[in-house]
């Protein structure tokens, strides 16, 4: 009989000698492709002015690019279990770089909202195919790794709305995209030319023992159901953090000190907390992200600025630390050769919850006011305890602890 706790049937292959290659290569493409979603809220003013846009207009070209890339994610997840994962990154990337580059050809909106429309659906590719390479290579040690290269998304997410904004200084907005998309090929002919190939299971392996009995299949659906409260609690909250702090007194460049402060904690949760729930495990760190996020954001409710300000990094390590275990587990229950499956399952409804949790969050904050609105956000947080030890004896079957 194996011991208690053995490493699923998915991750019992040895960590292959290119690891490290393909942690780098993965995290490189996270990085441009977080980076190409997040740029756009540099770019909406400009477009604003230019095209005459009211805020309804703007957030639909927004949601033209995250849309399709929410609803992309299972075909792109079913697409590299049949061609490859690289070559599906590969093409994935190149394709959301075309975006970009018909975006910046185009005179006119419509060809701006086609060209983020096929930059989306290119970005689609990224998370399901980049998360299992990582997944496969390192195996049953995956999930510090895959911390670190969650943590990528978020350098993409600073420097390339940082390298949008210099660009917009020296050129116009159509030239800035080509250079934007010019960097995006780079990085698809990087993925092509230096990612290692990571053969799937072996095909014999059509069903894991896990996954006959139900257990992991539930499993799934309950880290799953985590991944979406976790993400809803995060995106509530940043929706009204702005508007509590300017109650407190806080001017706009304050605000935007805040943000950051929020941001730079988040980066540091997702890469550390990943590692930390390789040792303590997935119930002990969920337990206390969350928990200490539902905490801080009643005190940020109730504290004055100054104090405020300071609980704002540990706040944001908390609020983003939560998001590195669940993606590390991901791969442990999934069944052997369908890693980009679940991981693009996943990330649907991550993505899905993050478009739609401010929505239902600003209902509440107009019927209630924000403080009620913000008050759920940490509700939500909390609402997760149960599901997480419901959870755990799941991954105990599975070898995680």
């Amino acid at each position: 009989m194996p011991p208690a706790h053995a490493p699923p049937s998915a991750t019992q292959s040895p960590t292959p000698p290119h690891g490290a290659r393909t942690l780098v290569v993965a995290g490189l493409a996270h990085a441009l492709h977080d980076g190409y979603a997040d740029l756009l809220y540099v770019l909406l003013p400009v477009w604003q002015a230019e095209f005459s846009l009211g805020y309804g207009r703007l957030a639909l070209l927004r949601g033209l690019h995250a849309g399709l890339m929410a609803a992309l994610q299972v075909s792109a997840g079913q697409g590299a279990e049949r061609l490859g994962g690289r070559a599906v990154l590969a093409l994935g990337t190149a394709v959301a770089a075309l975006g970009y580059a018909l975006a910046g050809w185009s005179g006119g909106l419509l060809g701006l909202c086609a060209g983020l429309a096929l930059s989306g659906a290119g970005s689609s590719a990224q998370h399901p195919t980049a998360s299992a390479a990582v997944a496969r290579a390192y195996g049953a040690e995956a999930r510090g790794p895959l911390s670190t290269y969650n943590f990528t998304g978020d350098l993409g997410k600073a420097a390339l709305p940082a390298l949008t904004s210099l660009l917009l200084t020296l050129m116009p907005w159509r030239q800035a995209l080509q250079w934007l998309a010019a960097l995006g090929m780079a990085v698809a002919g990087t993925v092509l030319a230096f990612l290692p190939p990571v053969a799937p299971a072996p095909a014999r392996e059509k069903v894991s023992p896990v996954f006959r009995d139900g257990r992991g299949r539930g499993g799934f659906a309950l880290l799953f159901v985590l991944g979406v409260l976790d993400t809803a609690a995060r995106m509530g909250l940043l929706t009204f953090l702005p508007f509590l702090l300017q109650a407190k007194g806080a001017a706009l460049p304050t605000v935007g000190f805040a943000l950051a402060l929020v941001f730079g904690g988040g980066a540091a949760g997702k890469f550390a907390c990943g590692w930390l729930g390789a040792r303590w495990g997935v119930l002990a760190t969920v337990l206390l992200t969350e928990g200490a996020t539902a905490a801080l954001i009643l005190a940020v409710l109730s504290l004055p600025l100054t104090p405020t300000l300071v609980a704002l990094p540990l706040l944001g390590v908390m609020l983003n630390g939560t998001s590195s275990v669940l993606y590390g587990t991901v791969p442990e229950l999934a069944p052997p050769g369908r890693a980009e499956r679940a991981f693009a399952l996943f990330y649907t409804g991550v993505i899905g919850s993050g478009a739609l949790a401010p929505v239902l969050y600003g209902l509440v904050g107009d019927w209630a006011g924000p403080r009620w609105g913000t008050a759920m956000t940490a509700g939500t947080a909390l609402l997760t305890w149960p599901l997480a030890l419901r959870l755990a004896p799941r991954l105990r079957t599975t070898g995680v602890r």
